[in-house]
């Protein structure tokens, strides 16, 4: 209830159109209301009593009733299903919105598949409880309410019996609904694995093709979906179970009104006209006391959902702004780690890191994977929050400015790109209005105005799903020109070369070099070749600096350093060293 009560709770803006349908409700409940009382006039006046006057009177109403009734229920539907669609699109946003304020470490942790799932499937069944649900909940109670006032009016005593026995009629509401909803969460559980497989699945098409593991993934699919077949099948059961238990409870009340309102015609204590218009009252009575048990299970289904939904909802985000977080400002570009460490989960990723930057500096980081290079960097535009310790931009530590004026100050080029299926202007400009200007000279200092004009389109050709138009030396360089147009005063590259060609990473390279002019940059680095005249050198191990200098000076140390250039380059001159960073005078 209290679940019920929270999702109810987003319509209080629109009060007004939910006040106006619930009016419509009532006005339409007491059209089907007065049409059972209708009966006993009809039968009594025109077919006993032979009424003529009656007779050309009572089909008029009869009409006139029920196009007041076609008024009321197409109104009453429309408010309903404003504020129903309202409330979910509220949600829906809510949803999405807090989402975005999620660090990094909540999407690593969640399956893609699964916060999609949130946000498609189960928004879509708390829209089903939200507006179709509520609607024909309210509409079933105000409809039972004036049967029943009806049903008293006609015979109460007989509508006294008929109570007896509507407990019976209640117990397998709640039952069938409390069942309904555990396997409707189930459901809903595996629903979202299904669509974390179908996204894994199909964003990894070439390697299941290369390994020619069609049928291995047919058969995982397979299985997966048998078992929400299971699932599915349980929950067909308890809901046909559900109506034939209701079937019998009102089988079983008609028959006990017939013994005891005949009996009563027969000795003359009621008229047939009475009995039928009663029968009819108590039929249409049982129609919506059987349509609450159907609605009963859609509800259960969707707060099932919103039990997912509201669980992201109500996530509190491990980065957040303090209160009243002051803007960072313009930025010179000076960082500082002052005994920086990071745990994530139960492992330990950093310790103890001690590092100054100055402005324009141009820092590269190297060491094995997994030492902790690229979460070192991470936490400078607060991905992840630094377990101990502070980081500071220009004296301030990070954790006292708003995200937003941080991030703004950072710009950052991985070896993963990430274009989004639009067109290469929106791709450059990200986020905000382009300037024609501005975004031509990214593109030229990037390297990419060329083959940008080459494409069909120019730069309003749409780059398709993470860029996979484009080839990996041009979506670097559209990456380095997004870069450029933020035209921010920290720089970081991560492995932003690792993955091209040889002469793919020349261009790259050279784009890269404009980049970097009047920057702080930090450049994470595999291959040494690329980081030789970076003023600085930072290597990590296990989550610790262990060397620091320039390429000479750790070259003559006995080092990590020393042994990865080594192994890198015992083939000597077959490999050619490409710089990346000027060394400073």
């Amino acid at each position: 209830m209290n679940l019920y009560l929270r999702l109810l709770r987003f319509s209080y803006p629109y009060k007004t159109k939910l006040v106006l349908a619930m009016i419509f409700m009532a006005l339409c409940s007491g059209a089907k209301s007065a049409s059972a009382y209708l009966v006993k006039p009809v039968l009594d006046t025109i077919f006993f009593e032979k009424d003529m006057t009656k007779l050309y009177i009572m089909p008029g109403i009869v009409v006139l009733l029920f196009i007041a009734k076609g008024i009321f229920e197409y109104l009453q539907a429309y408010f309903i299903g404003y504020v129903g669609q309202r409330v979910v699109t509220d949600i829906r946003n809510l949803l999405f919105f807090n989402m975005q304020k999620q660090p990094l470490s909540f999407f690593d942790k969640t399956p893609t598949g699964s916060n999609i799932s949130r946000v498609v499937n189960d928004v879509a069944l708390v829209q089903s409880t939200v507006s179709d649900s509520v609607a024909a909940v309210l509409n079933d109670i105000f409809t039972i309410i004036g049967l029943i006032i009806v049903a008293f009016r006609m015979e109460w005593k007989l509508t006294l019996i008929a109570f007896i026995i509507l407990p019976f009629s209640i117990y397998p509401i709640v039952s069938f609904g409390k069942r309904l909803r555990k396997i409707g969460l189930n459901i809903q559980q595996y629903l979202a694995r299904l669509t974390s497989f179908l996204h894994e699945t199909i964003t990894g098409q070439r390697i299941v093709k290369a390994f020619s593991m069609e049928k291995y993934e047919n058969n995982r699919f397979a299985g997966e979906n048998e078992r929400l077949f299971k699932l599915m099948m349980k929950r067909i059961r308890v809901r046909a179970l559900s109506h034939p238990v209701m079937e019998l409870i009102g089988g079983i009340a008609v028959a006990v009104i017939i013994w005891y309102g005949g009996y009563q015609v027969i000795i003359g204590k009621s008229t047939p006209g009475t009995l039928f218009s009663f029968m009819a009252a108590l039929i249409m009575l049982y129609e919506p006391i059987k349509k609450l048990n159907k609605e009963n299970h859609n509800v259960q289904q969707g707060l099932a959902a919103a039990e997912r939904v509201f669980e992201v909802i109500d996530r509190q985000s491990e980065v957040a702004e303090k209160p009243g977080a002051g803007e960072l400002g313009a930025v010179e570009g000076r960082i500082t780690f002052e005994d920086v460490s990071f745990r994530y989960e139960d492992r330990m990723i950093l310790s103890n890191i001690n590092l100054s930057i100055e402005k324009n500096d141009v820092i590269a980081v190297v060491g094995k994977s997994g030492a902790g290079k690229t979460t070192l960097f991470n936490l400078i535009p607060r991905f992840y929050d630094a377990t101990k310790g502070r980081i500071m931009v220009d004296g301030i530590d990070i954790r006292d400015v708003t995200l937003d004026s941080l991030r703004t100050s950072v710009a950052l080029v991985t070896q993963d790109v990430i274009l989004f299926n639009d067109t290469i202007r929106s791709n450059i400009a990200y986020g905000v209005e382009p300037d024609d200007n501005s975004l031509l000279e990214a593109s030229r200092m990037a390297f990419a105005h060329d083959f940008i004009l080459k494409l069909p389109k120019g730069y309003d050709t749409v780059v398709g799903e993470k860029g996979t138009r484009l080839s990996g030396g041009q979506k670097q360089r559209i990456a380095i020109a997004r870069a450029l147009y933020k035209n921010a005063p920290i720089l970081i590259l991560d492995e932003a070369t690792s993955s091209l060609d040889a002469q793919s990473e020349i261009e790259v390279q050279k784009a890269l070099e404009n980049l970097m002019k009047g920057r702080t940059t930090i450049i994470i680095a595999h291959r040494l070749s690329t980081i030789i005249n970076a003023h600085r050198i930072i290597v990590i191990d296990k989550g610790a600096i262990v060397q620091e200098g320039n390429h000479s000076e750790l070259i003559e140390q006995d080092g990590p350093y020393k042994r990865l250039y080594e192994l890198q380059f015992k083939e000597g001159a077959r490999k050619k060293v490409i710089p990346l960073g000027k060394k400073r005078a």
